[in-house]
Parts: structure tokens; C-alpha cells; sequence
């Protein structure tokens, strides 16, 4: 890649305030996203070599770890403490929360169990909204068009036309829990609620809470979750291995507790897999404004018991990622800043692209100014300016009312947001694929549902801004009220891990290598060993009931 133009050439060529024309650029869309997004790259793809999707794309990285051996055999778990429940939730960000709240209410015994803590997740990070069609001037039919769109017409229709027209009961939902959402500045008591339009969208529809909109929502479903009797809370335990029974059928899942080091058998007559997507797996080497604990579990653990998954070569690139200073690379700056008018500039001081298109043409611009020698290079870094001082002085105070967390990025960047451009570059931000579900979040493997980003069939493609938060919600309360049915049915008789046993003989007939192994668990600058963790081989870990509420 070209070096870039230098930063003080560019600081020189930059014009707060001034209006910029667009360049020129009649590239079709298919060839911008074919010459410059990574998922169109020369090496961007693999044929899988095992598993229901054998012989179909899927991105290489990724597919090392699909096609990874179990980290545990039944030696590692002979004698392990068993715990059994209606429903068996993994993860804890809003889709496990949303789908706790559902099964419990309608009366299930749930446990809850997360890798990290209650709350720690993609979703506490998502700044830029949630979407929901409640204008006048709004409609389900226009979002349902607008997100197949955007998806590149690769959605389900039916999965689509559930969500949006969820949508507006989950504002309700949310309302009732408590959420905040900003209102109209002319009616800020009692008024409407401010919709803003998100990128690729045909109508205002993006409602939000300043621009920390995931961590409000995240704090209403943790204290309901909190409060709520029929869920039993596991923090730091997660899912190295699903369970399976004589049919097939998930039957539950093997915690590990981080605090007693020690596994426990989880037997459930309905497991939902809400363990988020795969940013920081750095695929395609790119930085990632994913929270720390988004390394694939849920999809290693699915595919490795039989579930058919989809779009397993797309992914999004979030426009708007920080490139300099090097050690925030890749922390998201919300599209609510180009919502809000921030422009994209490069380093001859030109607009190159409409900063409302959807995300994966926006991104694709960017990596091509950077690919021709149009970015800007600072420090070793190079990317583009977003024009944030040229915002602040045609919407004087917006900073500090309605973009904090842009604001608070700027002083950790050291800058002040009113007076310097941020230099941002395409950043790691969504698994567009993912697991194939049915309306109410069942996988083709009897007993597993799964929501959230593990799930593939609703943003086709490419997400829309805004869309996120809806799925997580809407396929959430779904999936706990038909898990919360199902475990109303019989347990099964044994549990164990049978699957894992065929998985390595199928491994074995592709010539593929069983010294791998996944889930990751975390990154890999995390220098986390689960064998050594646990002390396996050596006799020196103890049982223990996982979990502390």
C-alpha cells in the first residue's frame, strides 16, 4: 500500500468550515467492493474441508478454527460436577439477556453463563442506535426494504419481515424496563422520541440515547435480569464444549469456571448459544472494535455438533475506526457522527464519497484512497480524516450533547474533537454470518437455538447501522419464549460428548489436524492455555459447582 500523504502536508490542505464538492467517480458499486473490501481479496476464501457445510467458502481464518479439534475429551471431564436446568443460556450480552428474561418469565429455571461478566459484550459497545420504524413517515414495508437492500438481497425475507415488524414493540419493551431514548429538542418532556437516519436508510428511523445507546440498554436488561428470581447469573464460566444425547440432540453444554478452575456439566432441555461474533480473531490481520471475549465460540461449538451455517466469507468493516494513535487502532467512532454531518476527507483535502451509503461501500472507499496514495499517513498509520471541527461549528455544542463518547475517544486520542480531525480506517465490527436459523432462533440440531451476531440470514451481506440492537431483541424474546416450551419436555437420559468423537473421525478422513484446537477463548495476546489452566493431566484441579451469581 502507498505511504500515504504526510499529516502536515494534509493539516495544510485541510479547510474546517469550508464546503467541499464531491470527486468525480463513476465506479460501479460491484467493482468498488470486488477491487478494494477484504472480503473480495485474492485469498478472501477457503473450501471447508469437514462438517454439514463441507466443500462451501468460508473465510480462512476462520476456517481454521471450524475445523479445529474440541479442547476436552471425556478423561478432562470424568467426575465433573452436573448441574441441570429448562434452559441454558451462553453469553451474556443483550441477546442472552433479552432471551433469559423471556424464558423466565413464562416460567423456566434459566443459568445464565458468560465468559466475562453479565454485560460485557458487543452490545454494551454499540453507540449508534437501535432502528425501528415508528415515524409517520416511516413504515415496517420501507425498513424491510431497506435491510434486504443493504444485505445485498442475501436476507431471508421471512426473517427480515420479523424483525422490523418486532420493532416497534421492542422500543416499547425497552421503554418499560426503563431505558432512556432522546426525545425531540422542542418537546423534551413527553415529546417524540428523535429518530435520525442511519447510512443506507430511506427514513429517519435510528433511535438513541447520545451515543452510548448499547450501554443504556445493557444496564436496564442487566438490572432486570438482576432482579429476576428464575435466573441464576454464571460470570466468567465459559462453554468449551456442547453436550450431546444418543439422538443427537443438545442436551446441554460443558462450563468452565474461570474462578474454581474447574469444569461443570450443564444438562438442559434447550441450549441458547448468545456468545456474540469473531472480531477478535483479527481476520484478514485488520484491528477490531470488538470486546475482548468475540473470538467464535458459539460458532466452533455449533458447527462442531452438526449446525448448518451460512455467509461464513462476509463480514463488516466498519467505516470508521481509529488509525492513529496506533494503540486505540480500530476503536469505533459510531456512524452517529456521520449521521450527524461529519464529513470524510482525504489527503487532498476532497470528499470522495457520500458518507451515508451503506457500510461496506463506505469502507471500500476509504481502503481505495488509502490503496492510491490518497490516505493520510501519520506515525506509521494511514487513513482518512473525519471532519469532526467543521460538525461542532455548524451544530455548535453537538460534542458535548449528543456525541460524548466521540468526544471522551478524543481526549483518550489526545485531541480535542472541536479543533482536529480524527484519522480513521476500517475497523473489524461484524459477522455478517453465521448460523442458520428459523423464526424463533432453532438451529437444524434439535434443542440448540441461537441469536444475535452467531446467527446468519438477516443482514444478508452488510448490516445496517441500527439493525444490531433489533436483532439481538427481537430474536432474543423469541427464542427464550419457544426454549422455555421446549424445556418443558423431557430430559434427556445420558449426555456427553459423543459428537466430538465423530467429529474427530470425520477430521481424520479429510487429512485435516487434530493438534488444533478451538474454541480460542480469548485473543491470542491473552496467553491463555485451557489445559494449563486447568491443570489437565495433572491431577491438581478440584470440582466445584461453577457459577456466582
Amino acid at each position: 500500500m502507498p505511504a500515504g500523504i504526510p499529516y502536515v502536508d494534509a493539516r495544510k490542505r485541510y479547510r474546517p468550515g469550508s464546503a467541499l464538492a464531491m470527486r468525480g467517480d463513476d465506479t460501479p458499486v460491484e467493482a468498488l467492493l470486488k477491487g478494494y473490501h477484504p472480503d473480495h481479496g485474492p485469498n478472501a476464501r477457503v473450501l471447508l474441508g469437514a462438517g454439514v457445510n463441507r466443500g462451501e467458502p468460508c473465510q480462512p481464518d476462520l476456517a481454521r478454527y471450524l475445523q479445529a479439534n474440541a479442547l476436552i475429551d471425556d478423561v478432562d471431564i470424568a467426575g465433573a460436577q452436573l448441574v441441570s436446568t429448562n434452559v441454558l443460556i451462553i453469553g451474556g450480552g443483550g441477546g442472552g439477556c433479552a432471551a433469559a428474561l423471556t424464558a423466565a418469565a413464562q416460567g423456566a429455571q434459566v443459568i445464565l453463563a458468560t465468559k466475562l461478566r453479565l454485560g460485557d459484550s458487543n452490545t454494551v459497545m454499540a453507540e449508534g442506535g437501535i432502528q425501528a420504524a415508528i415515524g409517520e413517515d416511516d413504515s415496517p414495508q420501507l425498513h424491510f426494504e431497506d435491510t434486504l437492500r443493504a444485505g445485498h438481497f442475501c436476507g431471508e425475507p421471512e426473517l427480515v419481515a420479523q424483525m422490523v415488524m418486532d420493532g416497534p414493540d421492542v422500543i416499547r419493551w425497552l421503554i418499560r424496563l426503563g431505558m432512556m431514548f432522546d426525545q425531540e429538542e422542542d418537546r423534551p418532556l413527553g415529546g417524540n422520541l428523535l429518530r435520525k437516519k442511519p447510512g443506507g436508510a430511506s427514513a429517519a428511523r435510528i433511535l438513541s440515547y447520545r451515543d452510548y445507546t448499547g450501554l443504556e440498554m445493557m444496564r436496564v436488561l442487566r438490572e432486570a435480569v438482576d432482579l429476576e428470581p428464575g435466573i441464576a447469573v454464571w460470570n466468567r464460566c465459559p462453554a468449551v464444549e456442547l453436550l450431546s444425547d444418543e439422538r443427537g440432540r443438545c442436551a446441554g453444554a460443558v462450563i468452565y469456571n474461570l474462578e474454581w478452575r474447574t469444569f461443570v456439566l450443564v444438562r438442559a432441555r434447550a441450549v441458547i448459544l448468545a456468545t456474540g461474533g469473531a472480531g477478535r480473531l483479527h481476520l484478514n490481520a485488520f484491528p477490531t472494535s470488538n470486546h475482548y471475549g468475540a473470538t467464535a465460540d458459539g460458532l466452533v461449538l455449533a458447527y462442531r455438533i452438526g449446525a448448518r451455517l451460512r455467509e461464513l466469507d462476509s463480514f463488516q468493516y466498519h467505516p470508521t475506526g481509529i488509525a492513529y494513535p496506533p494503540h486505540l487502532a480500530g476503536g469505533l467512532i459510531s456512524e452517529a457522527a456521520r449521521s450527524a454531518g461529519a464529513r470524510l476527507i482525504n489527503g487532498e483535502g476532497e470528499r470522495f464519497v457520500e458518507e451515508l451509503k451503506p457500510r461496506d461501500i463506505v469502507a471500500s472507499a476509504i481502503l481505495r484512497e488509502c490503496a492510491q496514495g490518497r490516505g493520510i499517513e501519520r506515525g506509521g498509520q494511514v487513513g482518512v480524516f473525519l471532519d469532526t471541527p467543521t460538525l461542532e461549528m455548524e451544530n455548535p455544542g453537538i460534542l458535548a450533547s449528543r456525541l460524548v463518547t466521540l468526544r471522551h475517544l478524543a481526549h483518550k486520542c489526545g485531541q480535542d474533537a472541536a479543533q482536529e480531525p480524527f484519522l480513521v480506517y476500517p475497523t473489524l465490527h461484524y459477522q455478517n454470518g453465521g448460523v442458520a436459523i428459523d423464526k424463533n432462533g432453532m438451529t437444524n440440531v434439535p434443542g440448540l437455538y441461537c441469536v444475535g451476531e452467531i446467527t446468519g440470514g438477516i443482514h444478508g451481506r452488510n448490516r445496517l447501522m441500527g439493525n444490531a440492537l433489533l436483532d439481538i431483541l427481537s430474536m432474543g424474546r423469541r427464542a427464550g419464549a419457544s426454549a422455555a416450551q421446549a424445556g418443558r419436555g423431557a430430559m434427556a437420559a445420558r449426555a456427553g460428548i459423543g459428537h466430538v468423537h465423530a467429529w474427530q473421525r470425520e477430521l481424520t478422513l479429510a487429512r485435516l489436524p487434530l493438534h488444533v484446537k478451538a474454541p480460542q477463548l480469548f485473543p491470542g495476546y491473552a496467553n491463555f492455555d485451557l489445559r494449563v489452566d486447568a491443570g489437565l493431566g495433572t491431577g491438581a484441579w478440584g470440582r466445584a459447582v461453577g457459577g456466582i451469581r
